[in-house]
């Protein structure tokens, strides 16, 4: 089963929601640089300019989610979790949060916390396609768990 990440659209959406509230094309190359850094693999470098950023923007949802988004790749599971948890708190509206929580969910194998995770994301935004598709992949290997759990305990196929 594979969970998918949003797609850059929606990430492209949030970051022109975000301009759209912040008003500058001062953001725009930040979070671009940020969003270069990651996919460059100067990860470091991508976590530290967000810092620099948040520092005077605190509560600027889409560069704390390209800071998760950075964390994940960084390898600091817990950070990342930490980051889109808050936002989900704060802007309970956007589904990519929820989503990336659910991939590092199912990662973990925490199946219960990534359907948790896609059924709010998807309770919050019923359009999230991406979200649908993962809650789909997560049904599936829950489904694969009970019927392999069943076939341990004796059961037998009908």
């Amino acid at each position: 089963m594979f969970m998918r990440r949003s797609p850059s659209s929606a990430l492209r959406a949030l970051a022109v929601a975000a301009l759209l509230a912040a008003g500058g094309a001062a953001q725009a190359d930040d979070y671009s640089d940020v969003a270069k850094l990651v996919r460059a693999g100067k990860i470091a470098d991508a976590i530290a300019k967000a810092d620099q950023y948040l520092a005077s923007n605190q509560r600027d949802p889409q560069m704390r989610f390209l800071k998760g988004t950075a964390q994940v790749a960084a390898g600091q599971t817990e950070e990342a979790i930490a980051t889109f948890t808050l936002l989900t708190e704060e802007y309970p509206e956007l589904p990519e949060p929820y989503n990336n929580l659910a991939v590092i969910y199912a990662r973990q194998g925490e199946l219960d916390k990534a359907r948790a995770a896609l059924e709010s994301a998807v309770r919050n935004n019923p359009n999230y396609a991406v979200a649908y598709e993962n809650l789909g992949d997560i049904y599936a290997r829950l489904a694969y768990q009970a019927y392999a759990q069943s076939r341990t305990k004796g059961g037998r196929p009908a």
